[in-house]
């Protein structure tokens, strides 16, 4: 056990450089990272276990930040560790720089997650915890004996993603979840008290949860605590830490400075910094340093590692040396790798809904990808990943051996824990609801992007054909939503989230296999409640994985182009034969991924849709959605309002999504 002076001394180094980080780049959140600083350097220097010489190992401990503001407690904790340079603490939101505002994921610098919009970083650890439970029961407890650690703040905890968050962490029991709540009743922009008055540990409790109340700014309670958790055998454990906002803050006067509203985002400027500094027992004029005993204690509890890693590693060699098969499947599992699925298993029916079609494709995987999670917002029977439960069963507490994880009415939280097990490594995880209902989704999906999880969103009940639900369940701008996402780039150059319309059963396939092949970026499928007829016969399925291709009139000399994607194909294929009859050549291109097509070559491009070629896009959402791809010489029929209430035949008659209406619509445009 280190000596408590010198444990303080660090966690004053902490605090140093965070106010000093925040000072320099004129801009950020010291007062939260001081208050922090205690329990960060308690964890790092004592208790969290990693490889020093491999941050990608699989048995490591986790950690992962919910209150990315708080980013400069953790970039100078880890400083400590050698994972930051002292320059590159100085360079802290600055253009091209490893520390910027909020903390970006860099697991090779034991940033395990991308953190700043509240309440997400404390899911995905608890998804984490998901996953090692899942991977313990295929792998067992030798090669998944660590620990999962979030951080989590007052706007954390007001976050309603908490909510779903806390009750399944209770209610599976993750007893290998660790979480400290850094409460210190300060806000922004106000105290806490002004706007809640909650009991959060009876919360917690009631949830299921092991609850320990602390001086989070005491190393000895902070050690009880943590000592306690770890020997935790059937909760997840809440560390409610009483902190002091800023601590150690004084202003130019030399009076206290803590816990006060102004340190929480705004550096504390001028004399109040230097009198800061000074009190922390650092030197205002030379405040980037760590201290030589704080290195000391660093540099041992790195070779108190390298001895904790040693005998894991030979445990887990031992165990490869008996379980050769599982050995290699695990090192398949954590190596990003896309699965060998054989797609020929597959066997669709004719003229089915694509969700109906997607289920079978769901049955194929989880018969072949054992480390493959689907989880549905309490719809597995109507958004069909039934055809993955079919062939699993759930997980329950104490019971981790099935694959599908049951989310209840919470697609928020749904959606972050399983970017969560993706995050832990070794699980592919997908995840389902209804189309609309991905609104509550965005916050993850947009994170999801930013950090490269190709994770699998299953969006069913695709358009207003949802019919008799009425407007609240119709998706209309929804697809043009996700679409806006596809045309972003991240910073690598890809399309931030792949998005796949299929138009039929056989197109559904292709794109899910082009979902499980895609190992860098999201993936969205979207997916019709109604039946659809088949494209033509002799349809070249493949070329879907071009994005757009020709499903109809390629060899003819075509006066329009008719152009969908999703159920709309059909319906123009419908129309087609009608300007047929008008002896009117039609080209009919399906495109159930613009970013993909987009991605291709400009003639690849320009042989499917022709400068100058007439173009006529049908649409189940707004217009925009195609508007793109038709041009300033073509026409988009689309919704430009919400939808109603009826059996969807009947809405389609009265939206005027028929063959009769794309014919009259066609030859208008023509006419024109």
């Amino acid at each position: 056990m280190n000596n408590k002076q010198l444990m303080n001394k660090a966690a004053n180094n902490i605090r140093i450089l965070a106010a000093s980080m925040v000072e320099k780049a004129n801009s950020g959140h010291p007062g939260g990272a001081m208050g922090g600083s205690d329990f960060i350097n308690v964890l790092f220097s004592e208790f969290l276990v990693y490889d020093p010489e491999d941050p990608t190992w699989s048995g490591r401990d986790r950690f992962y930040l919910d209150p990315g503001h708080m980013s400069p407690m953790l970039y100078a904790a880890l400083a400590l560790q050698g994972k930051f340079t002292i320059d590159e603490l100085k360079q802290f939101r600055q253009w091209d720089s490893p520390t910027p505002g909020h903390p970006e994921r860099d697991v090779m610098r034991g940033i395990e997650n991308t953190s700043g919009p509240l309440g997400q970083g404390h899911t995905f650890a608890a998804g984490a915890a998901v996953a090692e439970k899942f991977l313990e029961a295929r792998l067992g407890k030798t090669m998944m004996q660590h620990k999962i650690y979030a951080y989590i703040s007052d706007g954390g905890v007001q976050e309603e993603i908490s909510q779903g968050t806390g009750r399944l962490a209770g209610v599976l029991g993750l007893n290998n979840l660790i979480m400290f709540y850094d409460s210190n009743n300060i806000q922004l922009s106000t105290s806490c008290d002004v706007v809640t008055q909650e009991d959060t540990a009876a919360k917690y409790e009631a949830w299921g949860w092991n609850v320990l109340t602390i001086n989070g700014n005491d190393v000895d309670e902070i050690r009880s605590a943590l000592t306690a958790a770890q020997t935790e055998e059937a909760r997840p454990t809440l560390i409610i830490g009483k902190t002091v906002m800023g601590k150690g803050a004084l202003k130019e006067d030399g009076s206290s400075y803590e816990n006060t509203i102004k340190t929480h985002g705004a550096p504390l400027g001028g004399n109040a910094y230097r009198n800061t500094v000074t009190n922390l027992g650092g030197n205002p004029d030379d405040p980037f340093v760590i201290f030589d005993d704080v290195k000391e204690l660093y540099a041992q509890r790195r070779a108190e590692l390298q001895t904790i890693v040693a005998a894991r590693r030979s445990a887990e060699a031992e165990w490869a040396a008996a379980n050769p098969e599982l050995a290699a499947q695990k090192e398949e599992w954590f190596s990003g790798k896309a699965p060998k699925v054989d797609w020929s298993a597959c066997v669709q029916k004719e003229n089915i809904a694509t969700r109906a079609a997607s289920a079978a494709c769901l049955g194929v995987l989880a018969e072949q990808v054992p480390n493959m999670v689907c989880s549905s917002a309490d719809l597995s029977n109507s958004d069909k990943t039934d055809g993955f439960l079919k062939k699993t069963h759930d997980m329950v507490r104490g019971d981790f051996s099935g694959a599908f994880f049951e989310a209840g009415v919470s697609e928020l939280t749904m959606a972050c824990m399983c970017i969560g097990m993706y995050l832990h490594g070794g699980v592919i995880p997908a995840c389902a609801t209804f189309f609309v209902f991905s609104d509550y989704m965005k916050p993850a999906v947009r994170l999801a992007a930013l950090m490269r999880v190709p994770i699998k969103f299953i969006w069913t009940h695709d358009a207003f054909r949802v019919g008799e639900d009425g407007p609240t369940h119709e998706p209309v701008e929804q697809e043009a939503q996700i679409r806006l996402m596809e045309k972003l780039k991240n910073h690598h150059g890809e399309d931030s989230v792949r998005v796949f319309r299929p138009a039929d059963a056989e197109e559904a396939t292709v794109c899910w296999a082009m979902a499980m092949e895609n190992v860098s970026t999201p993936t969205a499928l979207i997916l019709s409640r109604q039946g659809i007829q088949n494209l033509p016969a002799g349809n070249d399925y493949q070329q879907v994985r071009k994005g757009a291709y020709i499903v109809a009139g390629s060899d003819e000399d075509f006066d329009v182009i008719l152009l969908a994607s999703g159920s709309e194909v059909a319906t123009l294929e419908a129309g087609a034969a009608l300007l047929r009859n008008d002896g009117i050549k039609v080209r009919i291109v399906s495109v159930p991924s613009e970013g993909l097509f987009r991605r291709q070559s400009r003639e690849y491009q320009e042989l499917i849709l022709p400068t100058n070629a007439r173009i006529f896009g049908l649409t189940a959402g707004l217009p925009v959605t195609l508007e793109g791809l038709v041009g300033s010489r073509g026409r988009v029929f689309g919704l430009s309002s919400f939808g109603f209430s009826a059996p969807y035949k009947i809405l389609d008659e009265k939206l005027g999504f028929t063959a009769a209406n794309v014919y009259k619509e066609v030859k208008e445009m023509l006419n024109n």
